[in-house]
């Protein structure tokens, strides 16, 4: 998400980096250019023509003026009214009520609603240690109730069935009730979407929600459909009392309007951001986060969430007690660490949280790609396992062997073997100065000396 807009403001902003003096009129030309890239991204006017004014005000005032250095404060001042924008800080979930507390999803057909109902159940029972039920509402598509069923089983979730010729009102009290009996702590009620916005939509969810009172009803948006997607949340907020929003589809979403314009519009704070097609691929939506991305200034607190969450705990705990007491780290401990590194969203993502990330080359970033996890594996898997515990064993002969199993040519053989000895140093260090978490709150959103090359 924000990749087009990032750049933009990258390209604007770093005019302004190091200047010892701005002017009103260089303010100005840099705010024209941060109003274009706004409304390129598909920002709604109202909201580019409000974000633009705050920053002005506050530009030509004496926080500016009067910095030691302008240029970084101006950046810092868009930095924070970007945050405000998108709502300040990450709301969670109101599950404060008595069991079950029930949680409505709405939106139109398409949005991936269905998809997020089962990844959000998935999330609360995972981190929220919360028993989950889903029910499906949508009479209409007999293909959406099996898609719900099928995503429970797979995510360990309850499954309350319904059918095509049932009232979705009774579907949902039914549900509802079948959680009060069962002790189920969450309930999960998927409803119908329309490709557009109809009447006969909008009285139906309306008559669920009255009958049902949910603590939380989220509006489920695709973010790729830009300012279709504001208009739609502007709709069904005037007929909802909506109490948060979920973004889909951002990691396809190169503009990123939706997200700049919904809270804006709605004043419902987005508190959740779908990340990719797997069931794990839900995030909380932190508008101070997302803000320093898209300025190209990292996201280090995203990076450690996901380590504590992604990262297998048992594995990360051997591999530690392993390197403090001064073992050797082989090629079996390389390749846990590049399965993990996978866990956390691959390379890509893990690379777009780092400052700096957005003034990398087209050409290099292309590189930046999983199947080096897919090619490294390989070579690994193709070796015998007293190979991997001693790499020094690895000459000529058997770096033929090995390229020949693992389809690739020597040279590959010898650059992995090369990371592999730089690896082994930066462990070392790790095992010293406390592991993984440790190194990210110290290294500052930078690369660590010795991470493998791509």
């Amino acid at each position: 998400m924000f990749s087009d807009l990032s750049g933009r403001f990258r390209d604007t902003l770093k005019k302004l980096r190091g200047q010892g003096r701005l002017t009103e009129a260089n303010i100005q030309d840099t705010l024209s250019d941060v109003r274009i890239a706004l409304l390129e991204a598909d920002v709604a006017l109202s909201v580019v023509r409000e974000f633009i004014d705050n920053i002005k005000v506050r530009a030509l005032g004496q926080e500016v003026t009067k910095s030691l250095t302008p240029g970084q404060a101006l950046i810092d001042i868009v930095y924070q009214e970007l945050t405000k924008l998108m709502g300040s800080e990450n709301h969670n979930l109101d599950l404060a009520t008595t069991p079950p507390a029930v949680i409505l999803m709405a939106g139109l057909q398409g949005s991936g609603k269905t998809t997020t109902t089962a990844k959000l159940g998935k999330r609360l029972r995972q981190y929220e240690h919360k028993s989950v039920l889903v029910v499906s509402c949508d009479i209409y598509r007999p293909a959406a109730i099996l898609q719900l069923e099928v995503l429970a089983k797979q995510n360990d979730l309850q499954w309350f069935p319904s059918e095509a010729n049932q009232n979705p009102v009774t579907i949902a009290k039914s549900a509802i009730e079948f959680a009060k009996r069962q002790f189920i702590d969450v309930v999960l009620v998927d409803t119908a979407g329309r490709l557009h916005i109809d009447d006969v939509m909008m009285t139906e969810i309306k008559a669920i929600h009255g009958a049902i009172k949910p603590i939380e009803t989220l509006f489920i948006v695709d973010s790729m459909t830009g300012q279709d997607a504001v208009n739609t949340a502007k709709v069904f907020n005037d007929a909802l009392p909506l109490t948060g929003v979920i973004l889909t589809k951002t990691d396809g979403d190169a503009r990123g309007g939706a997200a700049l314009s919904i809270r804006a519009i709605t004043q419902k704070p987005i508190k959740f951001m779908g990340t990719g097609e797997k069931t794990d691929a839900l995030s909380p939506f932190y508008p101070d986060r997302v803000a320093s991305q898209l300025l190209d200034m990292g996201d280090v607190l995203s990076l450690i969430d996901d380590v504590k969450h992604k990262i297998d705990e048992t594995q990360a705990k051997k591999m530690a007690n392993k390197l403090i007491k001064g073992k050797r780290f082989t090629f079996e401990d390389f390749l846990i660490q590049l399965e993990q590194m996978q866990n956390m969203g691959g390379i890509d993502a893990l690379l777009k949280k780092l400052p700096g990330m957005g003034a990398v080359p087209d050409n290099l970033k292309s590189k930046m790609d999983d199947k080096l996890f897919v090619g490294k594996k390989a070579i690994i898997q193709s070796m015998t396992p007293q190979e991997r515990k001693f790499p020094e064993l690895i000459k000529a002969s058997r770096k033929q062997r090995i390229a020949k199993g693992s389809g690739v040519h020597v040279s590959k053989i010898n650059q992995l073997l090369k990371e592999f000895e730089q690896m082994q140093k930066m462990m070392k260090k790790m095992g010293k100065g406390g592991g993984m978490m440790s190194m990210l709150k110290k290294m500052g959103g930078k690369m660590p000396t010795g991470f493998p090359s791509l």
